[in-house]
């Protein structure tokens, strides 16, 4: 389909240029040639269009604007009109050209989902290991996950422990531990440990399949809109004809008649709705918005829903150091230097944020730490300056028989209610201390969340975390709606319930498990900077930078883009009607008929670039 549309705008394009000398050197009969040169702008241009319309005929009988243009074409060819054909031919393609431009899309986004999908897995049978395409996995085999693989299958684990990031299919920032008896779903990441797993779902079963069904399905249930002038193309077809035949019978002139099928030729009604599509676009795309679907914009001026994923699109979706509390007079500095000491060889996500904390923060060495033992998912130990310290979870505290006051674990639970997470810190058998990692929020956004609630428009979020830290973001941004702990199919079917109610949708997210929700919204917008390609794919548009802030000027520049397309509509239409009572009196030969008709198109795009550097005061 996007290989067919490129074709389709390259010849379209390479008739344009050739059509357009040949259209000047006919008008000004250049070089005396024997032939007018209008010829091949009817010839390049024209043909298409009569054969667009033919087919439309034949197959279905759907009448659309290429079938007055057609008749408009003959009409002038038979009565030696050449210049006025020629004309209409490249001003009706010019119009062709421009929409497939702006509804062209790639559509690579489930290719995407299928190339990130793993091709082959570690099988044991009979105490051997085997690799296999994973079309061979049957249901009840024994997989063999080693860290940084993508797992294959969806399965639960029989042996062994590690951190499994679930980020492609929840868009949790956090890994999550899992061990014996937990579920594993297949295109998510081991991080750590080897372990074993049997499989429970495979082929169409699994969860990255699923996704792939989701991102489908949506994709076809999201209808294009039809232009103005192919809705009403049977009226205007059979206005057109009436209006020529009354004229003939009456004037008994052809010369009218074809003015009139020239006139009646909707150029102007082709052109009103995509150039000003083409110059938002241009807009947009100074502010870094990179529109992707053609209609998009005319679709985000009917949303009245915003919904927002939290992570990495309300918030920067990367762990930082947000508190440092220490007990027993241990200052600050020394907790931060022992933490990162005791990190410095872990591949954890909370450890490489307090490396980098302190990398930026710290003002002394890291300290070299002997024995140094890691347990997977939960915690690291070791010797700091000649002394056994500890820095991990709850459960790895506990593993290690370190007790943890009633007033700590009061201050840790006040810090998770804020939606953050903690790293316990202690020495020998005493707990000293903890740091606090958060998510951190993008300064923006509660600005952007108020200027979209005063334009009329609700807010939602819909993320994959759970209840506390959802809430808790999503109240500090202003959101009136939250869901918490959301699957991509529960996001997907919040879209679809609202869409079912009538109301449009908007959907902004930067996932792999956000993309069937971007492609069911009525529009998708992808944050393009830190936004996987998958989702980016799914979207319509995408912010390239991450820069949301534009979000309240992206909503009122489609409005004003369908107040410019309105009153191109509205002003074409009353020239044509103009024109159309001119050429019925005679005042209008089909030449000069179709330069005045053809103002409206010069108006209607004159008009539409006003909308290129547009911005509401």
């Amino acid at each position: 389909m996007s290989t067919l549309l490129k074709d389709s705008e390259k010849r379209k394009f390479i008739s344009l240029v050739i059509s357009l000398p040949a259209l000047i050197i006919g008008f000004f009969d250049l070089g005396g040639l024997p032939v007018n040169t209008a010829w091949i702008a009817i010839l390049l241009c024209g043909i298409p269009i009569l054969k667009e319309a033919i087919i439309g005929l034949i197959t279905e009988f759907d009448i659309k604007a290429d079938v007055l243009v057609s008749m408009a074409l003959i009409a002038s060819v038979i009565t030696g009109e050449i210049f006025a054909a020629g004309e209409i031919a490249f001003i009706m393609t010019i119009g062709s050209y421009l929409e497939e431009r702006t509804v062209s899309k790639a559509r690579a986004g489930i290719e995407s989902l299928v190339h990130m999908t793993p091709t082959i897995a570690r099988v044991l049978r009979s105490g051997k290991e085997y690799i296999v395409p994973v079309e061979e996995v049957v249901k009840g085999d024994i997989l063999r996950v080693l860290p940084g693989e993508t797992i294959t299958v969806d399965g639960t684990i029989i042996k062994g422990e590690t951190s499994i990031d679930q980020s492609p299919m929840t868009g949790e920032f956090l890994p999550i531990e899992k061990r014996e008896g937990d579920t594993v779903a297949s295109g998510t990441i081991n991080q750590f440990g080897s372990f074993d797993m049997r499989a429970d779902k495979i082929g169409e079963d699994s969860s990255i399949q699923r996704m792939i069904k989701l991102v489908e399905s949506a994709d076809a249930g999201k209808a294009k809109i039809v232009g103005l002038a192919d809705r009403f193309a049977t009226w205007v077809v059979v206005i057109a004809l009436l209006s020529a035949v009354i004229t003939w019978i009456y004037s008994r002139e052809i010369i009218r008649s074809v003015t009139i099928l020239v006139v009646f030729c909707p150029c102007a009604l082709v052109l009103a709705t995509p150039t000003a599509i083409m110059a938002a676009i241009g807009n947009a795309s100074k502010h870094g918005i990179l529109v992707r679907e053609g209609d998009a914009l005319e679709r985000l001026s009917k949303i009245k829903r915003v919904a927002f994923d939290k992570t990495g699109t309300i918030t920067y979706g990367k762990l930082k150091v947000a508190g440092i509390i220490g007990l027993e007079r241990i200052t600050e500095e020394e907790l931060l230097r022992m933490a990162a000491s005791l990190e410095y060889r872990s591949e954890h996500p909370l450890g490489k944020a307090v490396i980098e904390h302190y990398n930026k923060y710290g003002k002394k060495d890291i300290y070299e730490v002997t024995e140094f033992k890691m347990s997977t998912g939960r915690g690291v130990e070791g010797l700091y300056d000649g002394t056994l310290c500890y820095a991990g979870n709850e459960v790895f505290m506990a593993e290690k028989g370190i007790r943890l006051s009633k007033s700590l674990i009061s201050k840790v639970k006040e810090v998770k209610e804020g939606g953050s997470t903690v790293i316990y810190l202690a020495k020998e058998k005493m707990a000293i201390g903890f740091i606090i990692l958060t998510d951190t929020m993008r300064p923006e956004i509660e600005a952007v969340v108020d200027k979209i609630h005063n334009t009329g428009i609700s807010t939602t979020l819909l993320t994959g975390d759970g209840e506390t830290a959802g809430l808790y973001m999503g109240r500090k941004a202003g959101i009136r709606e939250i869901h918490t702990e959301c699957l991509p199919e529960n996001k997907l079917a919040f879209i679809q319930k609202s869409e079912a109610a009538n109301e449009n949708v908007c959907m902004i997210g930067d996932g792999i498990n956000d993309a069937p929700a971007l492609k069911s919204a009525y529009v998708g917008i992808a944050m393009g900077g830190i936004g996987s390609d998958i989702a980016i794919e799914a979207a319509d548009m995408v912010l390239i930078s991450d820069d949301i802030k534009e979000m309240p000027h992206l909503l009122t520049l489609s409005k004003q883009m369908m107040k410019t397309i309105n009153f191109n509509l509205a002003a074409s239409m009353i020239l044509n009607f103009i024109a159309i009572v001119l050429a019925i009196t005679g005042v209008l030969s089909p030449v000069v008929g179709a330069l005045v008709h053809n103002i409206g198109s010069v108006a209607v795009i004159t008009n539409s670039s006003f909308l290129l550097r547009w911005r509401k005061k």
